[in-house]
């Protein structure tokens, strides 16, 4: 499942998540959702989350 629809994702949920600053490269970051930052109900490069590390960037995979 890709991350574009906000209904898809919740908080506690493990996630692959691409940083702002591996947007060229595409490296992901795994982890589990803290909040969710985006407001509309899609994204089409994915809905910006914040995990539990702090990290924040825009989910490419729903893990559970």
């Amino acid at each position: 499942m890709d991350g574009t629809r906000r209904s898809d994702i919740n908080p506690g949920l493990k996630v692959s998540i691409v940083l702002k600053k591996d947007q060229r490269s595409g490296n992901l970051t795994e982890g589990t959702v803290k909040d969710i930052l985006t407001n509309s109900a899609n994204h089409p490069h994915g809905i910006k989350v914040r995990l539990e590390s702090g990290d924040i960037g825009r989910v490419k995979e729903i893990l559970n």
